[in-house]
Order: structure tokens, then C-alpha cells, then sequence
């Protein structure tokens, strides 16, 4: 082979390498300036949908408890935290005896005689004349007529489930055996409601959420829930501590949480204002929830 031809073959010239390295640095820098742009906006909006996504399961979770609270059980020590009496179901007791299947007037409730629940003494028994959403359990509570959170923290109106059965489908549903118990007036209707023992009051607390981020631009607080603490009949005068809790929702720049026991002309219900702004690196998400609560037992 020729010299010459050698030489040709080696490859890439300098100047080639050098135009290589300057139209690949041209590329790189068209890409940086049109691209960057694109991609910072697609993760900004990422970030913000996530926070989206996680404040409206908490504030959904929240309005879901507060929904089917034990009627004015809501006590709100300030705007960082409230408490609540979450129900499993409910329904109508018994009024008044069946005088057409009972057995004979004042006869003890059995097989052949119903079960009313007199509020004019105590009882250790009633008919359910209505289905339930869920079948209570013995250590459950049932709660009857509640006007005020004292009357259910203090155990006033509330009495703890003993038996369930079922009797004969003349007189009811369900024939719930209780802790003696002498209940006030009910509401119209003969209305009751069950808190399931499991849960029991449960706490909302916004826990060190001061306004202000750290060094990432995330927010310093949490949102929990607590449950299985127990019945407290004094009125919380802080909030709990939050070391125990569920997380609902973390980075939480701000909450704030307003009660109106009676909201409306007829106050037959109050209204929750729930608020709350998540912050993680640099972004932020306000949302805010309203929800009316019953107040009628």
C-alpha cells in the first residue's frame, strides 16, 4: 500500500473535531435555553398538583368526619386544632311499648314483649325499629339526644354497648343491651346514634405550622389525626400533642380552623370553615373547605 493512502485513512481531522465540539456545544446550549424553561415548568407543575392532590384528601377526610359527628360535639380549643365524635351509624329505638304483640301491659322484654326505652328511667335495653348502616359491637357507644359537648364527653347521654341480638321481627331490627343508663328527652323521632369503640373522639391537629418555610422552601408543620384517646369530659383547653397521630398531610405551611355552633336564623346547623396552605420547595397550594354540621340530635 502507498504512503499516502495510509495517511487518508486514519480518521478524523483537528479541524473536523473542532467543528464536531462546537456545533455539539450549539446544540447543547439551544437545548438549555428552549428546554430548561419547559421542564422546570412541567416539575413546578407536578409539584403543585401533588400538593393539591395531598391537601384536598385531608381537608375531604376532615369534612367526612364532620359530616357524620355525634350532633354539637365539635370543640374547637383554637384555630390549630378541633375535636369530634365520628358515628358509624344510627338509627330510631323504640318509644313506646308494642301493644299489639306484647304479651300484657308492663311485661319484662323477651320473646313476647317488646323493649321501649323510657327516658323517664334508667334502662339496661331497646329495640332498633330501623336498619343500620353497620351492625354496632359490644364496647360501642350509643349516644341519644346530645345538646352540648359536655353532655357526650361527660358521659351524661352516652352508655356502652353490653349485647346485640336480634328479636323476634315484631318488635324490631335489632335489641341492643347497654350499661344502666337513664337518658334525657330525645329529639323528635327517637333518634340514636353509635360511635364505634375503636375510634372514639378523634382530634384534628395542625402541628408546627408556624407560616414560615426552612431552607428547601417547605413548609415546618404537619396535619394529623388522632383517635383512641379516650373520653375527656373537660373542655381541652390546647391542642394535643401530635406525636402519636396519623399524617395527613405534611409540609404544612398554615392552617386555620373556625366553628360557628350556630350558623343560620333557625340554628339548626353550624358551619366548620377549614383552611389549609402546603408549601414544598419554593411552591404553594391554598385550599379551603366549608362544612355545615347538624345540629339537631
Amino acid at each position: 500500500m502507498r504512503p499516502e493512502t495510509r495517511l487518508r485513512s486514519r480518521g478524523f481531522t483537528l479541524v473536523e473535531l473542532i467543528l464536531v465540539i462546537v456545533i455539539g456545544g450549539v446544540l447543547a446550549a439551544t437545548l438549555t435555553v428552549f428546554m430548561r424553561p419547559a421542564l422546570d415548568s412541567y416539575l413546578a407543575t407536578r409539584s403543585r398538583a401533588d400538593l393539591v392532590a395531598q391537601a384536598d384528601t385531608a381537608l375531604r377526610r376532615m369534612v367526612r368526619d364532620l359530616r357524620v359527628a355525634v350532633p354539637n360535639s365539635i370543640r374547637i380549643p383554637n384555630s390549630q386544632c378541633f375535636e369530634l365524635l365520628p358515628t358509624a351509624s344510627g338509627g330510631r329505638y323504640r318509644m313506646e311499648p308494642d301493644t299489639v304483640n306484647d304479651s300484657g301491659p308492663g311485661c319484662t322484654p323477651g320473646a313476647d314483649c317488646s323493649a321501649p326505652l323510657d327516658t323517664t328511667q334508667p334502662v339496661t335495653l331497646f329495640d332498633v325499629l330501623t336498619p343500620l348502616a353497620a351492625t354496632p359491637a359490644v364496647g360501642d357507644a350509643v349516644v341519644i339526644g346530645n345538646q352540648t359537648p359536655e353532655q357526650v364527653y361527660g358521659g351524661s347521654n352516652r352508655a356502652t354497648i353490653t349485647q346485640v341480638s336480634t328479636p323476634d321481627a315484631r318488635y324490631g331490627r335489632h335489641r341492643i343491651g347497654i350499661a344502666s343508663t337513664q337518658f334525657p328527652s330525645g329529639y323528635d323521632g327517637g333518634r340514636f346514634v353509635i360511635v364505634p369503640a375503636a375510634q372514639g373522639p378523634v382530634f384534628y391537629v395542625c402541628s408546627g405550622a408556624d407560616g414560615s418555610t426552612d431552607a428547601q422552601g417547605n413548609g415546618r408543620g404537619t396535619l394529623v389525626r388522632l383517635m383512641g384517646y379516650g373520653y375527656n369530659a373537660g373542655y381541652p383547653a390546647s391542642c394535643p400533642s401530635a406525636a402519636t397521630g396519623h399524617v395527613l398531610a405534611s409540609h404544612v405551611l398554615s392552617c386555620q380552623f373556625v366553628h360557628d355552633p350556630n350558623q343560620g336564623a333557625t340554628q339548626q346547623n353550624g358551619f366548620v370553615w377549614l383552611q389549609l396552605v402546603l408549601a414544598r420547595a419554593g411552591e404553594q397550594t391554598t385550599l379551603a373547605f366549608g362544612a355545615h354540621v347538624d345540629n339537631a340530635p
